[in-house]
């Protein structure tokens, strides 16, 4: 039975894998899965039948992707076999800026300055007492600090009738406010770190914290003269407070009622100067009167 006649019309379904008729090379970028056609759209076949003409064209592009991926190495696992895809070569924009950089906490500066390296420590550590693995951290932790403690033995010097339960709570309690504490201080010293040496931010650099507490009580005494100035009076007739602040700038200074006829005679006169002008001379530029006058 001859069934060379079948196969051939099977295969006329299906186009070659070999696509001719590229006049630019198409390029690749295969760590993106996207390959890149430069050459010109035939506009005559594009009016004629644009559906089939862009079927085509896309279906050609697509073709040399592939082959392209099957010359690539590939490995086999149990989900069967996989092309290993290069690095990417095309610049993506990203969505959003850079991050600026954070400030450098207290602790960090002095971990730099003495050479300090942070190592990661392993989650579960080897609890002996009872023999397990527990979390370092966390619920069911082995930093219980004794708490779970069946008894508790009474330090040296301390009071016997004092609960020693109660004791490490507050101590712990007090150890997490002194770190909230801390990381609030850090916190503030960055922010205004930050505005102080914004320029300095935009180019990259570590802003200086050294001038950051001094910079920060200058800004909350600012606010304090500007809450005091929001009052009907403007401040004059609210209640003195002892260790108060008081506005500093220059003061408006008022001439004394009764005062020598001279000084007198010659402000009056300096006001008169300004006015018509000094020896006679016009401070009026009259030419420029004039045009004013005939416009209006």
């Amino acid at each position: 039975m001859d069934v060379s006649g079948v196969l051939e019309a099977h295969k006329q379904k299906f186009k070659s894998v070999s696509v001719e008729g590229k006049v630019i090379p198409v390029e690749y970028d295969l760590g993106l899965l996207a390959a890149y056609d430069q050459n010109p759209v035939d506009e005559a076949e594009l009016k004629k039948n644009k559906e089939e003409y862009l079927h085509s064209l896309s279906r050609d592009n697509a073709q040399l992707l592939f082959n392209e991926i099957f010359q690539l190495q590939t490995i086999s696992d149990d989900n069967g076999v996989m092309a290993i895809l290069p690095a990417p070569t095309t610049l993506l924009p990203r969505e959003k800026p850079l991050p600026k950089p954070k400030p450098e906490t207290r602790w960090e500066k002095f971990a730099k300055a003495k050479g300090i390296v942070n190592r990661k420590k392993e989650r579960m550590v080897y609890d002996d007492a009872t023999g397990e693995y527990k979390p370092r951290w966390g619920y069911k932790g082995i930093n219980d600090d004794g708490s779970k403690d069946w008894i508790i033995e009474v330090p040296a010097g301390a009071n016997p009738m004092e609960d020693q339960y109660e004791a490490r709570r507050e101590a712990k309690k007090e150890r997490i406010e002194r770190n909230e504490k801390r990381r609030q201080r850090n916190m503030e010293e960055a922010a205004v770190a930050t505005k102080m040496d914004q320029k300095a931010v935009n180019k990259g650099d570590r802003p200086n914290m050294d001038n950051a507490r001094s910079l920060k009580r200058k800004e909350i005494e600012s606010q304090i003269l500007i809450s005091k100035n929001s009052t009907a009076s403007a401040g004059k007739f609210d209640e003195a407070i002892k260790g108060d602040l008081k506005p500093k700038g220059i003061k408006r200074q008022f001439a004394p009622t009764v005062t020598d006829l001279s000084k007198e005679k010659a402000g009056n006169m300096s006001i008169l100067d300004r006015v018509v002008g000094k020896n006679g001379e016009d401070l009026v530029n009259v030419r420029k009167a004039i045009k004013a006058t005939k416009r209006q």
